[in-house]
């Protein structure tokens, strides 16, 4: 396999291109798609941080952090990174064994592999996964995020980090739900399903039912649990220290952190390609490989946790007027002043509204028209390949799901 260097050369020039022509009008649209898709990371960045585990603040930093580094150096002017479900259950079961030091040693590791993976010029490998185990692979992530909310939803509680595990402790100990949040969870599930789609574009439905969640909350004090402090800080006091990395874990967490590695690369490739049609430009997938390793490799030292680019956001940001990858950096900085002057009301926002915004996420996660194209195939391999990729990916470990899809390749 042939090697690749980064070519300083090739990126400055691209950089230059990119900005060349760049006016007022220019910066307004970057101005204005920055802040509209911080509106949309805002709760997406607390709500997957704690369905993984971590705090919210861990969350937050991750999408500041990935949306100044991973951007300034990524292949294409459009990417929004931040984090993103399809790592969660890795990073509870790790949470669960070395806690937030081996889910951040992960957050280090993958950063790596990554980074080999860019010298490795392993990007246009991607192209070749057949699109049924891509979607079975996302369908399997979504039903592993939707499983996930159901304690913060119902307010109830489970013990294990696989879903049969989860379901077993429900038969075990009882399913007592929490009326309160059920309510808030309901409240968000319905608000952002009927919120019409032409107010989307002014203020996102997920964003305004978080908003209406809060002052319910600051008003009434509910009995729910809630997100809990948020430092006024980019550096967290849980975070990975140069000259005390735990490598004695490190040959333990290898295979988890090649697991993120992986999904991590997938989303991020499969997002820039996407991504890349809808905006009729080039797709540098190498150079995003080096800048997602280089971004996760130093996110572990502020706290954060593993990052990657997203469909969810970088689609908002092109049909909010993107221009370059300042609206990424705008964005970035948009969520830092939020983080140091809304912390103690982000604080109280209910756990079991963002549960309510991540059922609804995962549920527009599934590529419904590819899944409808699948069943209603006469050729029954697709069917097979996303069933076994979708099964795999739900009830074993992930590294298994992967190696699934690539069987069926």
């Amino acid at each position: 396999m042939q090697l690749s260097k980064p070519k300083q050369a090739s990126f400055l020039s691209d950089l230059r291109h990119e900005f060349s022509g760049y006016n007022r009008a220019k910066f307004s649209k970057d101005l204005m798609a920055g802040l509209t898709v911080a509106a949309v990371a805002l709760p997406l960045a607390l709500a997957f941080a704690v369905s993984s585990g971590q705090s919210a603040a861990s969350g937050l930093i991750t999408a500041i952090i990935s949306g100044l580094v991973i951007a300034a150096l990524g292949g294409a002017s459009y990417q929004i990174s931040g984090p993103t479900g399809t790592m969660a259950m890795i990073l509870i079961t790790v949470g669960a064994h070395y806690g937030i030091e081996g889910v951040l040693m992960v957050t280090f590791l993958s950063g790596v592999v990554r980074l080999l993976a860019g010298i490795f010029r392993v990007g246009a490998l991607v192209s070749y996964i057949p699109s049924p185990v891509v979607t079975g692979f996302t369908s399997g992530i979504a039903i592993i995020i939707a499983f996930g909310q159901v304690d913060l939803f119902f307010g109830v509680v489970s013990s294990g980090t696989q879903i049969p595990e989860m379901i077993a402790s429900y038969f075990r100990n009882g399913f007592h739900i929490q009326p309160y949040a059920l309510a808030y969870g309901l409240f968000v599930v319905f608000f952002m399903i009927f919120w019409p789609k032409k107010l989307n574009a002014k203020i996102h439905a997920s964003l305004l039912s978080l908003i209406i969640a809060l002052v319910i909350q600051m008003t009434l004090n509910l009995p729910v649990a809630e997100v809990g402090n948020i430092p006024r800080t980019l550096v967290a006091a849980d975070r990975l220290r140069l000259f005390s990395i735990p490598w004695n874990h490190s040959a333990a967490l290898i295979s988890p952190a090649i697991s993120v590695a992986a999904l991590g690369m997938v989303e991020s490739l499969l997002c820039g390609t996407y991504a890349a049609k809808m905006k009729r430009e080039k797709f540098n997938a190498t150079r995003e490989l080096y800048a997602q390793g280089i971004g996760n490799l130093i996110m572990p030292f502020f706290g954060g946790i593993p990052a990657t680019a997203a469909i969810a956001r970088t689609s908002v940001a092109i049909r909010a007027g993107q221009q370059t990858r300042l609206t990424s950096i705008i964005h970035a900085l948009a969520l830092m002043l939020s983080m140091f002057l809304l912390g103690p009301f982000l604080s109280r926002i209910p756990l079991a509204a963002l549960a309510g915004v991540l059922i609804i996420t995962a549920w527009r996660m599934n590529d419904w028209p590819s899944i409808r194209k699948i069943f209603s195939s006469r050729i029954k391999t697709s069917m097979a390949q996303f069933l076994i990729t979708m099964g795999a990916t739900v009830f074993f470990d992930l590294t298994v799901a992967i190696l699934a899809g690539i069987a069926f390749s």
